[in-house]
Order: C-alpha cells, then structure tokens, then sequence
C-alpha cells in the first residue's frame, strides 16, 4: 500500500532568447539530442557553459614527453642529486 510519495523540484529561472543556425547544423543538432535523449536548449547551454564560460585553467601547465625517472613517491630524491 502505497502511504506517501514526495516529488521534489528544482526550480531554475532561465529567459528566453533566439540563435539563428545554418540548416546542417541544426539538423545536426537535432540528430545529437535525439542520440542522447536531451533536449536541443539543453546541449546549446551545455556547449555554452563548457566552451565560452569555462573557468580558466590556474597555475602552470605542462607536457611530458619521455619515461619518468623516479616514481612520485620519490619525487623529493631530486633534491638529494649534486
């Protein structure tokens, strides 16, 4: 028997606006949404938040090409070296 059932909704306020696309990718669109069972407005505001309002990336950043020569455990060991 079935005694209580709570349903609990987010509310978010959001305003409506207009993009104009090309044909090919709005079809495109369509078709991703449909593969992924989301909304059109909602991979628009996905692509949004990911590309244009993405946090900047902090600190330095680097790229390692080659084997390592110590594992991280050891990394202080550099320091040991004359």
């Amino acid at each position: 028997m079935l005694t209580c059932v709570t349903i609990a909704l987010k509310v978010t306020h959001m305003e409506k606006t207009q993009v104009y696309l090309p044909k090919e990718e709005l079809d495109a669109l369509r078709k991703a949404a449909a593969r992924s069972g989301r909304s059109v407005a909602d991979l628009i505001r996905e692509a949004i938040r990911k590309v244009v309002l993405k946090p900047q990336a902090g600190g330095p950043v680097a790229i390692w090409d080659g084997e390592p020569k110590r594992p991280s455990h050891d990394h202080d060991s550099i320091y040991d070296e004359t």
